[in-house]
């Protein structure tokens, strides 16, 4: 994988990497190639590089106002449909300013203005035949299942609720997300989750959304094969020691899993800088979010996550592009489903495509004193994370999640704070330095509840308070 502005400036432009010079305005046609880039591979954009891969730069004052104007554009149906949510970032290079656009590959056909493009290495080309636009559509509907409409699938079947805190969540990570200020039609429009098949004219909510929010009965007469098995095997290892089958929608079947995680695998103190870091959170939310982001939901194969003294091993059944063992810089990172991940990016849950891989080599080796991390793409996915059997033989007296929340925090956490401790864990880790009041008014919990709740996290070691009770101070992870 491609994945610095040195490497891709030295590969060129090609497939997947287009340059652009700017002035005082945007290019013009940049949205011709986004959409080209949605359509075909995904790929990157650099802003202020030639064609010839000199450096020119962005206009440092005008580049933030570039970013805001691109990521706005995006998310406006009249110029990208179905809009996509797209995120630049202001990058320094030879001392030089630029804007990088990564564009992932997206499960939908998308128009600019009206028009459809395409990519090659060439460069954008427009779609303009009969022929020529139903084999994209044809080549879309064969690679991604979570396109797959249920014309008689309706917001009643979805689980109460779910949809307000998947919004809160996105909001909580981004406060200024475009996202937030749209009516819940507009909301699944822009996602991806409510789309019509222009080739067939039926219109729906699609697979995606059903398993993001629907409910577990309506998943399960939908697709009766989904579920996720968690075992723990360190005594029994034949069967299990605990046990956990999973059939619910998405975004709960994300917080089962960690919290499982967290039940059975203690954390490490780690100081990356000046920050406290989780590196169980680290590893972990990447397998986790593999699981549910990169599986092929129609394939009857269960997915599954054990947890061995040595080991967690990882399977979810796959739509390989490729064979083999993957690792940091030597794989292009293919999304199985592209509107699921991108829901998940928003609300926090899951990095840039291509990201969760550096991060579990990252951090394993500080983690477990391993590095004998296995990521094999095969027709199942198979993921492999070591561990170290020192640190599970001290799970037991671990002072985080392990001893406090399947504990003494059980009766707190578990009743007042079971659909809420997530939120307030992703706030404080998004934003630290943030005080009681602040977080409160950021989550809209009462500030005496909240007071409760961030006592018993911190009784439990899962955050700390910083700073003095008399000059002021706040909770960080």
């Amino acid at each position: 994988m491609i994945n610095t502005i040195p490497d891709i400036i030295k590969q060129g432009e090609g497939v997947s990497v287009e340059f652009k010079k700017t002035g005082r305005q945007l290019p013009e046609n940049i949205f011709d190639t986004i959409c080209a880039f949605l359509n075909r591979n995904g790929g990157t954009i650099l802003l202020g590089v030639n064609d010839d891969k000199t450096i020119e730069g962005v206009d440092e004052n005008q580049a933030v106002i570039f970013c805001k104007n691109i990521a706005n554009l995006s998310n406006n149906p009249q110029k990208l449909y179905p809009s996509f949510l797209i995120e630049p970032q202001i990058v320094l290079y030879k001392k030089k300013t630029l804007i990088s656009i990564f564009v992932p590959i997206s499960s939908q056909v998308h128009k600019c203005n009206g028009k459809i493009f395409d990519r090659s290495v060439d460069g954008d080309f427009e779609l303009k035949s009969d022929k020529q636009i139903m084999n994209l559509y044809t080549r879309k509907n064969s690679l991604y299942s979570e396109n797959t409409i249920y014309p008689f699938l309706k917001e009643k079947d979805f689980k109460p609720g779910i949809v307000e805190k998947s919004r809160k969540l996105i909001k909580l990570n981004r406060s200024d997300h475009p996202w937030n200020d749209l009516s819940n039609k507009e909301f699944f429009n822009t996602s991806g989750l409510f789309r019509k098949d222009l080739a067939t004219g039926i219109t729906g909510f699609t697979l995606a959304s059903l398993l993001l929010f629907g409910k577990d009965e309506i998943i399960r007469s939908a697709i009766p094969h989904y579920k996720t098995d968690v075992l723990l095997r360190r005594v029994d290892t034949d069967r299990y020691d605990d046990r956990e089958n999973i059939r619910c929608n998405l975004i709960d079947a994300y917080e089962k899993l960690m919290n499982f995680i967290e039940k059975h695998l203690p954390d490490k103190f780690f100081m990356e800088g000046t920050q406290r870091i989780s590196l169980r959170d680290k590893i972990f939310r990447e397998i986790v979010a593999n699981i549910i982001i990169h599986r092929e939901y129609t394939n009857a194969y269960p997915a599954s996550l054990i947890i061995f003294k040595d080991r967690v091993e990882t399977v979810n059944a796959n739509k390989p592009h490729v064979f083999g063992q993957l690792l940091p810089g030597n794989f292009t990172p293919f999304p199985k489903n592209p509107n699921i991940a991108q829901l998940f990016t928003q609300m926090g849950r899951s990095e840039e495509l291509g990201t969760g891989i550096r991060n579990v080599f990252k951090y394993s080796k500080a983690y477990s004193g391993s590095e004998n991390i296995v990521f094999k793409e095969e027709d199942n996915f198979i993921g492999i994370v070591p561990l170290s059997v020192k640190l599970d033989n001290t799970s037991s007296n671990n002072g985080g999640l392990n001893g406090g929340l399947n504990g003494g925090l059980n009766g707190g956490l578990n009743g007042g704070l079971k659909e809420n401790i997530v939120i307030v864990k992703t706030y404080i880790y998004k934003h630290p330095g943030k005080k009681t009041i602040e977080i409160a008014e950021a989550t809209h919990i009462p500030f005496k509840t909240l007071e409760k709740w961030l006592k018993k996290l911190k009784d439990a070691g899962i955050i700390e308070f910083r700073g003095s009770k008399k000059t002021g101070g706040y909770f960080a992870l």
